[in-house]
């Protein structure tokens, strides 16, 4: 197979998607998102560069938006377009547009969750002052503000006023995602579905840490989940539609559990060291069975 890996050359996971496929006998060309262009003639709609137009599946490793610029929700808008232009003439993305542009939306993200009947912390999605105030009263005396688009414990902080919660919306208004605070053991699960196989870590937080991010100094560590957090975990992956997904399960001091997001271009890093298996390999086991699903229903 021609398989495009769509995000940034030097990357580790990217890196590590690109031998996977070589190793399995793949011809795999690395894209940068900046690259993506699409024509339209009257005899056929193009895509460019030429590695992705005659790709027989794309692999997408990073998110579409890449600059701080005012540009950058053109950038995100049109990037989605051409995958999905792709993914509508055949050619296997993964993860599939559609389930990358729920998971980058924690909002829309966690909705559908909900509406799957997994257990999700109370949230709510304001745009003015006085709402982020109710909304503090609400999920107080302590909760936490995040971007709803972010990954990896970037810009999350905990809120523990009414007033910290107004001061959180730009002059003029803007979108705050708050929820509730979810008073924990000091550690969380990752669980990771790779096409339906399930591989799994405990993330210890860093000493005086709340977030328990790997990349916040968390620390990854062996461990089994019970066979209900699997089904949370699996349950969560087919919610937003992804074959290849990273749930957050959190459990809670009196003894439940939450799952608080899926991220749909997950990181193993940490994982691939607790497990001891190449997870860059799972995946592109995972596109192969896609590639070969797309190909038996082909006309």
């Amino acid at each position: 197979m021609r398989i495009a890996v769509l995000g940034e050359p030097g990357g580790w996971h990217v890196g590590r998607l690109a031998a996977a496929c070589e190793r399995r006998g793949h011809a795999v060309s690395i894209v940068r998102w900046a690259e993506l262009a699409a024509g339209m003639a009257a005899a056929a709609e193009t895509f460019a560069p030429a590695a992705v137009d005659a790709a027989d599946a794309i692999a997408v490793r990073g998110m579409p938006g890449i600059s701080a610029t005012a540009s950058r929700l053109e950038e995100v808008i049109f990037r989605m377009d051409v995958l999905a232009r792709l993914a509508a003439r055949g050619t296997p993305v993964i993860n599939s547009p559609r389930a990358l542009e729920i998971a980058i939306d924690k909002y829309l993200s966690l909705t559908l969750l909900r509406a799957a009947g997994l257990p999700v912390p109370r949230t709510h999605v304001v745009q003015d002052a006085d709402g982020a105030e109710r909304a503090w009263q609400n999920l107080g005396p302590v909760c936490v503000a995040k971007p709803i688009f972010g990954s990896r414990g970037r810009g999350l902080a905990r809120v523990t006023s009414a007033a910290e919660a107004a001061a959180l919306v730009p002059a003029g208004g803007g979108v705050v995602y708050l929820q509730e605070f979810l008073p924990h053991c000091g550690w969380d699960a990752r669980i990771l579905v790779v096409g339906g196989r399930i591989f799994s870590m405990r993330r210890v937080a860093a000493a005086g840490e709340w977030r328990t991010n790997v990349s916040r100094g968390g620390r990854p560590e062996v461990f089994a989940p019970p066979a209900a957090w699997v089904d949370l975990a699996v349950r969560a992956a087919e919610a937003v539609g992804a074959d290849v997904a990273g749930i957050d399960i959190v459990p809670t001091a009196d003894g439940k559990v939450a799952v608080v997001e899926v991220n749909a271009v997950p990181g193993w890093r940490g994982l691939e060291r607790v497990v001891g298996i190449d997870l860059a390999d799972e995946v592109v086991g995972a596109i192969e069975r896609a590639a070969a699903r797309a190909g038996s229903a082909a006309p």
